[in-house]
């Protein structure tokens, strides 16, 4: 008998399962007749699919009307497509509107970064108890302030901010406050949703990179929505590319840049704009470390 071949020690280990499964997803929209066109039915999603593994960034790109933000609000389970269906989690659950414990469940695991923070934040409320809004409504049994105060931390804001309003931070900063509240409760996947379109060039730089570490150092799955090819390089490992709710391209990164199929891909790829390194925060001389005690300043 032949002696056991032993193991090669540079073997490659296995993937890892998905965390997020999309398979086929369909949605449509019934419009309304106008007095330029009569009422008829507008596919916002045509059998979409695509996967996410456990600290993956996956960047989804394309124009307005691409579908990308239907596609971004049946991720989070606020609609329910016509066909197809989302799983997530080890277990590879299957995302859908059920008892209020499978939805708190699924809330607590993945999280929704908005385009504008002034969704998340009440302007009547110090940004704290917005923070630990998600962890009451979630039943998550924690100390609120320890975690407000972790979650601030790790965004780079100093903890003391926590009894501030949101209107004594810059646009940059109520961005990170954004990012504090949907990581408070422990998710596994974000859902970022054009998180940098309103912020200027550099504020837009170091929110950037605060994403990146902590998708790094938490494990973070990312989904990013975004209509700029440029954001997506910045941040992403793969790129997804939407067209009338169809998925016309997909792959690395890398590949996307360098190799594109599609024309349209070609023209988003034109349409980069050059953004500048988030190497240095001037407010701390360190890429999204924290800020100093005082007054908020701009970013």
């Amino acid at each position: 008998m032949a002696p056991r071949e032993p193991e090669s020690a540079t073997a490659p280990s296995p993937t890892p399962a998905p965390l997020l499964t999309v398979r086929a997803l369909r949605r449509r929209y019934r419009a309304r007749a106008s007095l330029f066109s009569a009422a008829h039915e507008v596919t916002a999603l045509d059998r979409v699919s695509f996967t996410v593994l456990p600290a993956e960034r996956l960047g989804v790109v394309g124009e307005s009307g691409s579908g990308k933000s239907t596609l971004a609000r049946t991720l989070l389970a606020l609609e329910r497509p016509d066909s197809g269906d989302i799983r997530f989690g080890p277990d590879q659950w299957r995302v859908r509107p059920g008892s209020a414990r499978r939805t708190r469940w699924f809330r607590a695991r993945v999280q929704l970064v908005p385009q504008d923070p002034a969704g998340s934040l009440n302007p009547r409320v110090r940004v704290g108890r917005s923070i630990a809004e998600p962890l009451a409504c979630l039943g998550i049994d924690v100390d609120h302030r320890r975690r407000v105060a972790e979650v601030l931390t790790a965004v780079g804001l100093d903890a003391a901010m926590a009894d501030r309003y949101p209107h004594e931070f810059s646009g940059g900063q109520r961005q990170r406050l954004a990012i504090a509240r949907a990581i408070a409760p422990g998710p596994r996947l974000l859902v970022a949703d054009e998180p940098v379109s309103a912020l200027d060039v550099s504020a837009r730089g170091r929110v950037l990179e605060l994403l990146r570490r902590l998708s790094d150092e938490r494990g973070l799955g990312l989904v990013l929505i975004s209509h700029d090819l440029g954001v997506v390089r910045t941040l992403c490992d793969r790129a997804l590319v939407m067209r009338d709710g169809r998925v016309v391209e997909q792959g690395t990164v890398a590949d996307v840049l360098s190799s594109p199929r599609q024309a349209y891909t070609r023209r988003l790829i034109e349409a980069i704009p050059r953004l500048p390194a988030p190497a240095v925060d001037p407010e701390n001389n360190t890429a999204g470390g924290p800020l100093p005690d005082g007054a908020a300043t701009s970013e």
